[in-house]
């Protein structure tokens, strides 16, 4: 017997903070009746977060390094992979957080798409039909027509931090959960996406003097998660002695970083989506991202739910190392955000089906 659904929904999962963003939206569009066909790039760990949070795709295609010839490259080269399924698959509309293959796909084959974005720096290749972005960020950042601009309330993170449970075997996993070490500081750091368009060399150096200064303080256990292999091999033989005496720990496997993040006493991040990740559940979170500052993280320095460092003296002088007390779950909220998004796809879906007829 077939199944009826009411539209068919293509949506790609480029990058690692896609995966936990795009979970809840995909069941609430499988709730309303909508069949979703997924697809992931292998890239700093997609595949394994998706594994790891029991999504089913098709993996398609890979990330091609920073050179900026080769990103070029493999834009083009993904895009063409996956022609065939985005062909075959007579979709309704190709839905994505800034994935420029998708885009570039869903252009060439006329498929609809949404882009949702929260950093207004971003820089495409083909403009998406609809953009879905937080009201935070002003219509005026985008260069995009704005009958074709859609807003929603609060911040990205805000669709999946509420219904988020932390695992509180997590500390066991990684060792730092003993009777010896109660009373150390732990610190998650994620360093800069240093193959990213937008990466800067000073966020490298600024990462480097955080490690150099939390490594000397007692007491504290640093949590490095490395975003791709290479920075792995690196940090190990930049602070071989940090890794010997168990100061510095990186996880053999992909975890759950919320998780992690939930039972540690200080956030550090190079990107913005585990800083924001950090403010949305309200836990002390520094940025040492030195690129441009988007409209969401302005925000969120402004009203103090984020600290930025924007030199090495900051380091020394913003960072409070204390105990951060840990409820022993995470009250969730009514979810505007999420719902605010799921009903846009769903309208917009709706009203390109009924102008294709």
């Amino acid at each position: 017997m077939s199944v009826s659904y009411k539209g068919k929904i293509w949506i790609d999962l480029d990058n690692s903070p896609h995966v936990p963003f795009f979970k809840p939206i995909i069941e609430e569009l499988k709730k309303n009746g909508y069949l979703i066909v997924l697809t992931a790039r292998e890239c700093s760990q997609v595949c394994g977060l998706a594994d790891l949070l029991g999504l089913k795709y098709q993996k398609i295609g890979r990330h091609f390094g920073k050179n900026k010839g080769l990103k070029a490259l493999g834009l083009v080269f993904r895009s063409f992979q996956l022609l065939p399924l985005a062909f075959r698959g007579k979709f309704d509309l190709a839905l994505s957080h800034g994935s420029r293959a998708q885009i570039l796909t869903a252009s060439i084959l006329r498929i609809p798409s949404i882009m949702l974005l929260d950093y207004e720096f971003t820089k495409g290749v083909v403009n998406p039909t609809w953009l879905i972005m937080p009201e935070l960020v002003p219509d005026d950042a985008i260069m995009h027509d704005n009958k074709y601009i859609c807003k929603y309330p609060g911040i990205k993170e805000d669709v999946y931090a509420p219904n988020f449970k932390p695992n509180p075997k997590i500390k066991d996993e990684l060792g730092i959960n003993g009777k010896d070490n109660v009373d150390d500081i732990v610190v998650t750091i994620r360093p800069p996406a240093t193959k990213a368009h937008y990466h800067k060399r000073q966020s490298e150096e600024l990462f480097m003097a955080t490690i150099e200064f939390l490594g000397k303080k007692d007491n504290t256990r640093i949590v490095v998660l490395p975003r791709y292999d290479d920075q792995k091999i690196s940090f190990k033989k930049l602070w071989p002695g940090l890794f010997s005496n168990g100061k510095i720990i990186i996880p053999e496997r992909v975890i759950d970083g919320l998780s992690l993040m939930w039972y540690s006493d200080v956030i550090i991040s190079g990107g913005g989506t585990m800083n924001r990740e950090a403010a949305a559940l309200g836990l002390p979170v520094y940025s040492i991202f030195l690129g441009k500052i988007g409209a969401v993280d302005r925000y969120l320095a402004d009203t103090g739910r984020l600290v930025l460092l924007e030199n090495i003296e900051d380091v020394k002088t913003k960072i409070v190392l204390s105990k951060h007390s840990h409820p022993n779950k995470y009250n969730p909220y009514d979810n505007v955000t999420l719902k605010t998004i799921v009903n846009k796809i769903i309208a917009l879906t709706e009203e390109q089906k009924h102008n294709s007829k």
